[in-house]
C-alpha cells in the first residue's frame, strides 16, 4: 500500500468545512439564476441619456401653473399722425394732404384737426403763414418733420411738405339735398355711377363746388370715396360740397324722383345734348355721371327720365369724366341765370 502524498496541493484542501461548502453551492446557485434571467427587451433600446429625463410618470405630473395671458407689446415709436378709425362705410378722408387742401380743412372747421405736420424745409409763403396761423388760433398741434417723413407717410404723388390728420368727413342724409330750400331755389344735384379714379372724383367737387351744386351722391359700393388723393385734387372743395353715401344709386335716384328731381343722365349714345335740356334747368335736377369708360350701368339708365350727350366737335368722341362733370354742371348754372333774367 502506497502511502498518502502529504505535498501541499495534493489530495483533500485543508481547512475546508462543511459551512464553506454550503457557501460556495449557494452563491453558484445564484449566480445560475442570475445567469437564466429572462432579458428585458427595453434594456436594449435604451439611451444613457434616459438617466437625465424624468421619470415615465412625471407626464402625468401636474403641469406648474403658467401665465397664458398675452403681455402688451412695448410702445411703438410715433411713426406718423394718428386719428380713430374712420367708418369703413363712410366717405373717409381722415387724412388730407396738399397745402390748399389742409388751409380750407382749417378755414371750413367743419371737422376736428388733430394734428398738422408741416416739412421743416419749406419757405415762407402766404399758404403756409395762412396754415400755421389758423393752427395756432383752433390749437391745432404743428410738427415740424424732415421732408422724407412726411414723403413716407403720404399717400398721393405729391403732398407739397404738408400733411394732417383730422376726423372723417361727414355726410348727410339724402332727403336733406333735396328739401326745399331757403328762397324756394330748386335743387341741383349730382349723381356719381362707379367712379373708381381719385383724382377724377377729387375734380368733380371741385367743379361741383364752383357751379354751386348742393350735394352730390355717391354710392356706398366699387365706387372711390375720399382718399388723400381726392382729397387734394379737389383743392378744398371737399370740406363744402355736401356728400351722401348711398347703399344702391338706382334705388337713391328712385327715391328723388318720386320727391320730384328729374333724372337727367349723360351718355354718350344719347339723342339730345346737354344744351337741348330746356326748362328742366329750373326744375330740381339731378345729374348722372358715369365710370370712366364704361359709362352709367343699365339699372341706373333706366332710371333716368333723360340721357343726354356732349356733342364732341373734334376727333375724339367722349370727355373725361371731371371734364364731362364741368361742362355739364356750368351748362346748368349757365341755364338757370339765363332763364332768371
Amino acid at each position: 500500500m502506497k502511502p498518502r502524498d502529504s505535498r501541499p496541493g495534493k489530495g483533500p484542501r485543508s481547512g475546508a468545512t462543511s459551512s464553506n461548502k454550503r457557501s460556495a453551492a449557494g452563491g453558484s446557485k445564484r449566480e445560475a439564476a442570475a445567469g437564466n434571467r429572462r432579458a428585458d427587451p427595453r434594456d436594449a433600446r435604451r439611451d444613457p441619456r434616459d438617466a437625465k429625463r424624468p421619470p415615465r410618470d412625471a407626464k402625468f405630473a401636474p403641469r406648474a401653473a403658467v401665465n397664458t395671458k398675452r403681455s402688451r407689446p412695448p410702445a411703438r415709436e410715433h411713426a406718423g399722425p394718428r386719428a380713430p378709425r374712420p367708418d369703413q362705410h363712410g366717405l373717409g378722408g381722415s387724412q388730407i394732404e396738399g397745402r390748399q387742401a389742409v388751409r380750407e380743412l382749417l378755414i371750413a372747421q367743419r371737422r376736428k384737426t388733430f394734428e398738422i405736420w408741416v416739412s421743416n424745409d419749406l419757405d415762407e409763403n402766404d399758404v403756409i403763414n395762412d396754415i400755421l396761423a389758423l393752427a395756432a388760433d383752433q390749437r391745432v398741434p404743428v410738427r415740424r418733420v424732415p421732408r422724407k417723413d412726411i414723403e413716407k407717410e403720404a399717400r398721393s404723388e405729391a403732398p407739397q411738405g404738408v400733411l394732417a390728420m383730422a376726423a372723417p368727413i361727414p355726410d348727410v342724409e339724402l332727403g336733406d339735398l333735396f328739401a326745399p330750400r331757403k328762397g324756394n331755389v330748386p335743387a341741383f344735384l349730382v349723381a356719381i355711377d362707379g367712379v373708381t379714379d381719385p383724382g377724377n372724383l377729387g375734380a368733380i367737387l371741385r367743379s361741383c363746388d364752383g357751379a354751386g351744386v348742393h350735394g352730390v351722391i355717391l354710392p356706398r359700393h366699387r365706387a372711390v370715396h375720399i382718399t388723400p388723393t381726392a382729397a387734394k385734387s379737389a383743392a378744398g372743395a371737399a370740406e363744402y360740397v355736401p356728400m351722401c353715401v348711398v347703399g344702391g344709386l338706382p334705388t337713391a335716384l328712385k327715391q328723388m324722383k318720386d320727391a320730384g328731381v328729374w333724372i337727367v343722365g349723360l351718355s354718350d349714345a344719347a339723342d339730345k345734348n346737354i344744351f337741348q335740356i330746356g326748362d328742366l334747368t329750373t326744375e330740381p335736377i339731378c345729374l348722372v355721371l358715369g365710370a370712366e369708360g364704361a359709362g352709367l350701368s343699365r339699372l341706373v339708365k333706366e332710371r333716368c327720365d333723360l340721357l343726354v350727350s356732349i356733342p364732341m366737335g373734334g376727333s375724339l368722341s367722349s370727355l373725361n369724366v371731371s371734364a364731362a362733370a364741368a361742362l355739364a354742371t356750368y351748362e346748368v348754372v349757365r341755364s338757370r341765370v339765363a332763364k332768371t333774367k
